[in-house]
């Protein structure tokens, strides 16, 4: 089956076979959050981003391998509601930006800052901090050895646009460039982009509407 992306809260989750990466996504919650499994092929080790909701769907879709970690890409309640228990079962390493854990009512082990590595199996990721959506959002970005990069990008960039921002202009303006600096200019069009909600993107489809969300402001 081809990737698509699209998935439904209580529908079935969708599956991103890379050379050296397995990318599940799956829906849960009231807002329709993702979260993503990652596994290494090579070792078979995993890695949760945003135990976002439903435990139960969650946990099913981890399997009995467990995970070693879990990743809370920033301190938004709807992104951290399953974690507790994830972690509880799984006995799993927690890491989220440093300038969000104090948000995250779940301790963070391994508090993350721009630039940091995290790894699963033998995959690295590199997580960049993003500021405007709250203080301490985290992307993680897997550059493919194999072939194009791939972005977890929570909810500073979705389809169409950055994060909310809550109409504050400084918010807007600090996310707005980061997502330009880190995200746009170090990565090319390729870069397939997974949100924290809804369908995925690439880089490519985004890049000529920048100008256009300047404009607006949001």
């Amino acid at each position: 089956m081809t990737y698509s992306g699209e998935v439904t809260v209580g529908g079935p989750a969708d599956v991103h076979e890379l050379k050296d990466l397995m990318i599940t996504k799956v829906a849960v919650g009231p807002m329709n959050n993702n979260a993503y499994l990652l596994r290494c092929r090579a070792t078979d080790e995993q890695l949760l981003i945003d135990a976002a909701n439903d435990a139960h769907t969650l946990l099913g879709t981890i399997g009995d391998d467990g995970i070693a970690s879990v990743v809370t890409t920033h301190r938004h309640g709807d992104h951290w509601q399953a974690l507790a228990e994830v972690v509880a079962v799984t006995g799993a390493r927690t890491y989220a930006g440093r300038h969000d854990a104090e948000g995250i009512p779940v301790p963070t082990d391994v508090p993350v800052g721009d630039g940091d590595t995290i790894r699963v199996g033998e995959v690295e990721l590199t997580a960049r901090h993003l500021v405007g959506h709250t203080p301490g959002s985290i992307v993680l970005v897997y550059d493919d050895p194999h072939g194009h990069p791939h972005v977890f990008t929570g909810d500073c960039l979705f389809p169409g646009g950055v994060g909310n921002t809550f109409e504050d202009p400084e918010a807007f303006a600090s996310l707005i460039h980061d997502v330009e600096t880190k995200i746009f200019d170090a990565l090319p069009d390729e870069t397939w982009v997974y949100p924290g909600h809804g369908g995925d993107t690439s880089l490519g489809a985004e890049r000529p509407h920048l100008p256009e969300w300047h404009a607006r402001g949001w």
